[in-house]
This record gives structure tokens, sequence and C-alpha cells, in this order.
């Protein structure tokens, strides 16, 4: 019973450090920012979504986008996990709109599937496609993961 309580009188406190607010002082590509929390730059790789790398059409498309919908602004960032380049990865919301889903709408970033089956961001990739705007314009859009392979240098730098 002991266990029971202490662990409902600190879900409050384990469900606050996932989510924080902070303004958003830099944005390295498409799909990672930074954000200032307690004094520092945390870097933050957008949730559920991969962008073209700056070296790949679209790539600096992307990153513009990013930047004009968070770079100076506050945003809020619900934590998902960290990744292996020690990145905390989340969901970041601007003004209430996910940042995520915005990029993917415009057609510049994929639904990255392999860590997300989030069906919003599904749906938004298919209607992307479907109306060939941004990097679905092109004939055959290199996915990031793939040209990340055959360019070992952007590879070591994530």
């Amino acid at each position: 019973m002991r266990c029971f309580c202490f662990i409902l009188l600190t879900l409050p406190v384990i469900a606050s450090a996932a989510t924080f607010s902070g303004k958003c002082v830099g944005i390295g590509d498409g799909d990672t920012i930074q954000v200032m929390r307690e004094g520092k730059s945390v870097r933050i790789r957008l949730e559920g979504i991969d962008c073209p790398e700056l070296g790949q059409d679209f790539g600096t498309a992307a990153r513009r986008f990013t930047s004009k919908l968070a770079f100076g602004r506050i945003v809020q960032v619900r934590e998902v996990t960290i990744d292996s380049y020690g990145r905390t990865v989340a969901r970041v919301f601007v003004d209430g709109s996910d940042l995520s889903l915005a990029i993917v709408r415009a057609g510049l970033a994929w639904h990255f599937t392999d860590f997300s089956s989030d069906p919003l961001l599904a749906e938004a990739e298919r209607e992307a496609r479907r109306t060939k705007i941004g990097l679905w314009s092109l004939p055959e859009p290199v996915p990031p993961w793939v040209y990340r392979r055959t360019h070992r240098r952007f590879h070591l730098l994530r």
C-alpha cells in the first residue's frame, strides 16, 4: 500500500518533468532545434519525423520553415526519450500547433515510421504525397536515412 501511495504522489512530478516551455534559440536543421531550459540550451530532435539533410533537396527549405515557425518563440516541449546522440526527442508545440505535423503537412519531412506510429503524421504524409507538395514534387525523393548511409559525414555529425 505504501508503494502505491508513493507512486500516486510522485506521478505529478514525473509528468511535469516530461513537459516544459522555453524559447527556441537555435535551428540545427528541419528536425532539430535548441530550446532554453533552466538557463541552458537543450538540443531537441522533433519526434516522429525525419527532414532532408541540409545537403539534400528541400533540406534548406525544411530548416527555413522550422525557423520561421519556431525560432525566437516560446515553445512547449513534450519529452518522449533521449536518442543515441544525447538529444531529447520530443513533440514541440508553437501556439498550440504541433511542429512535427506542420513540417510533414508542408511536404518537408517524412513520417519516421521506424520510430513513430502516429496516425496524424501518417495521414499528413499521404496528403503531402498526393498533392505533390514540397519534397514530394520530386520524381524520386531520397529519404534522409538513405542519404546518411551514402554520405557518411552526415551520419557522424548527427
